[in-house]
């Protein structure tokens, strides 16, 4: 986290949390008030500071005070920061680079996850098609149809063999329900204000 943001928590421990004010769509863009931050300094600002509390809740700290982000669907949204023949790089919306993938996953939409050290992510729709020529299955996967298939019985959650190339191993793909993701990877997608808490504006 920034030094300021560090400083005002430590001189302001008990300001109240805000909920319902930002929150982080599908394709990694932050929305204020349901407007989306255009500015990319701001939004640089959320991803510095953007972290997540022992409940699984996902927040921006600002200063002394701590934002929770609703999330449209997972807490990080992945980027692909590689050439198609090197070792897969990936890059949190937040600005944070991944240093380890430990499981990949599509879910019963067709959408891809990834579970890295920084957390579950959805990868991003434009950088998808990056992504087809490091996947394999037994047996022959060729052309678009065998692909689609196999992507359907992911879909429809079966193991179709599936194995993702990260450019030092392979991972296999997974079937997840996209209702499912949350608690199996541990966060809460739309925290709450809690009961008898002073709302902060």
């Amino acid at each position: 986290m920034d030094e300021l943001v560090l400083r005002g928590m430590a001189k302001w421990p008990n300001v109240p949390s805000v909920y319902g004010w930002l929150s982080l769509d599908r394709r990694g863009h932050w929305l204020l008030k349901g407007e989306r931050v255009a500015n990319p300094g701001i939004a640089a600002f959320f991803g510095r500071n953007y972290d997540r509390d022992d409940q699984g809740r996902w927040f921006f700290q600002n200063g002394p005070q701590r934002v929770y982000v609703a999330l449209d669907y997972t807490p990080h949204i992945y980027r692909i920061t590689s050439a198609p023949d090197a070792t897969l790089a990936l890059t949190s919306h937040s600005g944070a680079p991944v240093t380890a993938v430990r499981g990949a996953y599509i879910d019963d939409a067709g959408q891809l996850l990834l579970d890295t050290d920084l957390g579950i992510g959805l990868v991003h729709d434009a950088d998808l098609e990056l992504l087809l020529p490091r996947f394999s299955a037994p047996g022959p996967l060729a052309g678009e149809a065998a692909l689609d298939a196999t992507l359907g019985a992911l879909q429809a959650g079966h193991d179709a063999g599936l194995m993702l190339d990260l450019g030092t191993s392979k991972i296999p793909v997974n079937p997840v329900r996209a209702v499912d993701v949350p608690a199996r990877f541990g966060f809460v997608a739309r925290p709450r204000q809690p009961e008898g808490q002073e709302e902060c504006y």
